[in-house]
């Protein structure tokens, strides 16, 4: 068996090498940083959401485009491939709502030293603060690669799973993407996905921390727009973030890029529709006639959200209810159906959760993550132009992706 060079040591990395060793290769995996997993402890906010247990096709769409590139990829090792493969380790594993998979632990250091045990036992050799400098090409085939330090590793084949450039401080700073470009492959620009967005409204600020619930949103860039599922919200210092703004913001950052112009409506009460909100909002006036209008909203909106909310509207917080004229309330009633903020940006691709863009599929055997320009050259996990929605999808792309290349690589296919 022909020995094999592991570029990165996260969820793609890793199992790559767990693959490739199972399968009787010699395998050394190279990390730059000082430990292995830096990503993964991040994710699902410090609780590992490891995959999603969906059903295969809606699994697929939640991907922006390019998941039928995975096909292959899943095939070989899926969401309930990667669910046994921990519990057979020791990693008790539950399913939350919107069938997103977690440790039972809620602790990601679970999901980390259960592939680092594994790799253990797997007899990898790995090789901490190698930083890859350059792949060795002879004839049109891997031979090895040069470290940033000079060291030279003969191997018939190089897995490339170094990540993208978000979240920059775990290591992903694009090394791998730019010797692939190196390399003659096409690279689809690199986007922030998966982030929060900025506002240009000023008063956010004072939102800052405050979580809305049950909530839709509605993007709006000229003729276009997007309407949210129903779900969260969380305004940041500077603008919007929460589930349903991090799996639109690939799309509105686009949008963005095209004309500048985005505006986001905050239904705030998507439940209802305008007639039985109108009702709703009367019998409130006629209930608490004497009440502020401050008060009288606190059945309706958080308390942090009322006083911004009216000063939005034009309307005297302390204004009793029985004073409110037929305009004002109408003007309520439209806020809550479509609080408006502009959209000024993002946060760069380097704060973002996932990087949209990277190594063109194009340039990928999708039944080996193989190369087609190099032979013996695969890649794997972030750094291929694939992302998706929160909920599992991108780290059980990564798993998948490392999972084929390593087997790929092993069997010289």
């Amino acid at each position: 068996m022909r020995p094999i060079a592991v570029a990165g040591g996260g969820p793609a990395g890793m199992m790559a090498a767990i693959r490739a060793s199972q399968l009787g290769c010699d395998v050394t995996l190279l990390e730059k940083n000082p430990s292995l997993g830096r990503k993964i402890l991040l994710s699902g906010k410090g609780r590992c959401n490891l995959t999603n247990a969906c059903e295969l096709e809606p699994f697929l769409n939640r991907f922006s485009r390019n998941g039928q590139f995975l096909r292959d990829a899943f095939a070989k090792f899926f969401n309930l491939q990667l669910m046994e493969f921990f519990e057979e380790r020791g990693v008790r594993l539950k399913v939350e709502r919107q069938q997103r998979v977690f440790p039972a632990t809620d602790r990601s250091t679970s999901i980390v030293k259960a592939l680092e045990s594994q790799l253990g036992k797997s007899k990898v050799t790995i090789r901490f603060k190698a930083a890859l400098k350059d792949v060795l090409v002879k004839d049109g085939r891997v031979e090895g690669v040069r470290l940033q330090d000079g060291t030279i590793l003969h191997a018939g084949a190089l897995i490339l799973a170094t990540g993208g450039v978000s979240y920059a401080f775990t290591g992903s700073t694009g090394d791998g993407i730019d010797i692939a470009r190196r390399t003659g492959h096409r690279i689809v620009s690199l986007r922030p996905g998966l982030v929060p967005l900025l506002v240009k409204q000023p008063y956010v600020k004072r939102l800052e921390g405050l979580a809305l619930k049950n909530i839709r949103l509605r993007f709006s860039c000229g003729k276009k727009e997007i309407v949210s599922d129903i779900g969260e919200l969380l305004f940041t210092g500077q603008g919007i973030s929460g589930p349903l703004v991090l799996t639109l913001s690939g799309r509105i950052i686009d949008w963005l890029g095209e004309s500048g112009q985005v505006a986001v409506e905050i239904d705030l009460k998507p439940a209802l529709s305008q007639a039985q909100l109108e009702e709703r909002l009367l019998r409130e006036i006629k209930l608490g006639a004497t009440k502020s209008v401050k008060n009288l909203l606190k059945t309706l909106l958080p308390l942090r959200l009322i006083e911004v909310f009216l000063e939005c509207a034009g309307i005297n917080e302390d204004k009793k209810a029985n004073q409110i004229t037929q305009p004002e309330r109408k003007i309520i009633l439209a806020a809550l159906k479509g609080f408006y903020l502009d959209i000024a940006g993002a946060l760069p691709i380097e704060e973002a959760m996932v990087t949209r863009g990277g190594v063109s599929v194009k340039d990928i055997n999708p039944r080996t993550m193989e190369s087609r320009i190099i032979k013996g050259l695969y890649f794997a996990g972030e750094m291929l132009d694939i992302d998706a929605d929160t909920g599992g999808f991108n780290l059980q792309a990564a798993f998948s992706t490392g999972y084929l290349a390593g087997e790929s690589a092993c069997r010289g296919t």
